[in-house]
């Protein structure tokens, strides 16, 4: 949605995928990133670690961590589920774009990236579907909270991170104030 690119958008063009700048242009995050697309894969991600747990089939958990692993990298480029939901699903709905910093919703992600990674080893490379299934249960809880009611955990503690001096305040000055509502981007 939207009229084009804005300030600040990062436009691939055919030339620049085939020189030098193409694997930095793929290995960026977008900012600020479309807060309905952002809930929406983490709806995604709900239906995956549910699924994951109501059939006991951990081997869902190595799809889930590509997942987080792709957009870490790439934002959506490379992520199916992203895709889906950028390419597809949100255009469809007609609802505005609704833009929130990067920068702490690619910690999210990287979080979930962790927390899947651990889950799937510790199920499936040495048999503790208990404690793996715990570690799921957050996740689900995490990707409900983010899609059911625009809570990210991952901004949050980003934010906490800042305020901490973990992560420089110049990296994402507009994420720093979280916690009084969302943290919109302006043009």
């Amino acid at each position: 949605m939207g009229s084009g690119p804005r300030e600040g958008d990062t436009v691939t063009t055919s030339v620049e995928r085939t020189g030098p700048g193409w694997v930095k242009n793929l290995l960026s995050f977008p900012n600020p990133v479309n807060e309905i697309s952002a809930r929406l894969v983490a709806a995604g991600v709900v239906l995956m670690t549910v699924a994951t747990l109501a059939f006991n089939q951990p081997w869902i958990l190595v799809v889930v961590a590509y997942g987080f692993f792709a957009r870490v990298l790439t934002g959506p480029s490379l992520s199916p589920l992203g895709q889906l939901v950028t390419r597809v699903v949100t255009p469809r709905l007609r609802i505005a774009e609704r833009p929130v910093a990067g920068p702490p919703k690619r910690f999210a992600q990287g979080m979930g990236f962790v927390m899947s990674t651990t889950a799937a080893v510790l199920a499936l490379g040495f048999g503790l579907r208990t404690p793996a299934y715990v570690i799921v249960g957050l996740i689900v809880v995490a990707a409900t909270l983010e899609s059911g009611f625009g809570i990210c955990i991952g901004c949050k503690v980003f934010a906490v991170l800042i305020r901490l001096g973990v992560v420089p305040e110049e990296v994402c000055a507009r994420c720093a104030n979280i916690w009084d509502g969302r943290s919109p981007v302006t043009g």
